[in-house]
């Protein structure tokens, strides 16, 4: 079986889940959200596009209902020993089956959690679980509970991040060597997420972020490629993936002799990073992060500029993005712990002038604040 963690492992997590349902009063939870089955079991698909369901009761009882095409995922992929199946067929309800089975599993009067944040759980879906459940048990918002507990990274979890952030390390070096003039951003990125593949990655839960010219001012993936001019920019946001868990690295290289406002671009943003990273300490609320980030940029004349957010948790996470709860903005008032991993990213982008400068790393939280798991240095590449 293609399990990733010892059943031990996979056990104890349930365990801890279970003590987080009876510490609220629920019976069971309806998890809807990928990273929660494979955390939770391993379980390993894309079928969540689909309508599918764990439910894990607070007495450790687990039942999947999914799709024929997911028999035999989950039973190579997980520990789910009662898998469910739902028919493709024109008057299929499989909210409504899925109540039937929770009603052998004496769950009507109860209180459920269930994970109503989910990208497995369409806005359709998600109404025709309330219409199926009516007047059956009490529904509760418990689309955090699992989130939390998957926040702070066991070792054989970092183990499989710094693997990550070795073949984000692998694609980088792929860039730097292919960026200059006339080259073509389909082939940089073919040996980026080449790189990845051949270290034995994974497809990232996004895609690979890259823009030139105009576009490296975006922060987004958008189709289209274009050759690189003599005097350009190029911004990447990418992931080295590996058992599903993400490393990111950004940053963006000047093709041709930067202009002086770029130069000092990079130099804020630079220093932004390492007062993020500064601030980023166990028992402080990670707003902090962002506020410290924020103070250099503004300081600097470039807060319009700026965006309101400068990074999020990494994990185990499934397309569509690999960003994971929570985030660095001002207010969240979420407390960093040792275990926890994050992408600090520096995005500085001033569409006046033109210009694009962004840099960003992986970090890993530690008992006294936090360290790089990325090697990608931070100077300025100029090609």
């Amino acid at each position: 079986m293609p399990l990733h963690f010892s059943e031990a492992e996979l056990a104890d997590r349930r365990a801890r889940t279970c003590a987080g349902l009876a510490d609220t009063g629920l019976d069971g939870l309806l998890c809807f959200r990928q990273e929660s089955m494979f955390w939770l079991t391993g379980y390993d698909t894309f079928g969540y596009v689909y309508f599918q369901c764990l439910y894990l009761g607070a007495d450790g009882t687990m039942t999947l209902l999914t799709r024929a095409p997911d028999l035999r995922q989950a039973q190579q992929t997980s520990v789910i020993g009662d898998i469910r199946i739902w028919a493709d067929r024109p008057d299929a309800s499989p909210a409504e089956q899925l109540r039937e089975i929770l009603d052998k599993h004496g769950c009507r009067g109860k209180r459920l959690g269930v994970e109503w944040e989910a990208y497995g759980l369409t806005a359709n879906n998600g109404r025709a679980v309330e219409a199926a459940f009516d007047g059956y048990c009490t529904l509760e918002d418990a689309s955090r509970l699992v989130s939390r507990l998957r926040l702070i990274k066991s070792p054989a979890e970092l183990t499989y991040v710094r693997r990550a952030a070795e073949l984000a390390d692998a694609a980088w070096g792929e860039a730097v060597a292919l960026a200059e003039p006339g080259a073509f951003e389909g082939d940089i990125l073919a040996a980026m997420q080449g790189a990845v593949f051949r270290g034995g990655g994974d497809y990232p839960g996004n895609e690979f972020i890259i823009g030139s010219g105009p576009q490296a001012l975006l922060c987004r993936y958008f189709t289209g490629r274009r050759h690189l001019d003599a005097q350009d920019q190029l911004t990447l946001e990418f992931a080295g993936t590996y058992r599903r868990y993400h490393a990111c690295l950004m940053r963006t290289l000047c093709i041709g002799m930067p202009p002086a406002r770029q130069v000092e671009m990079h130099r804020v943003a630079t220093e932004a990073l390492e007062a993020a990273k500064d601030a980023l300490r166990p028992g402080r609320p990670i707003g902090e992060v962002f506020d410290a980030h924020a103070r250099v940029i503004d300081a600097a004349g470039m807060q319009p500029h700026r965006l309101n957010a400068c990074g999020y948790s990494l994990g185990a996470t499934f397309a569509p993005n690999w960003m994971d709860w929570p985030m660095f903005f001002h207010g969240n008032r979420v407390e960093a712990a040792p275990g926890m991993v994050f992408f600090i990213h520096i995005i500085i982008f001033d569409s006046e002038a033109g210009l694009a400068m962004t840099t960003g790393q992986t970090v890993a939280v530690t008992e006294t604040g936090c360290g790089v798991l990325t090697e990608a240095g931070l100077d300025l590449i100029v090609t």
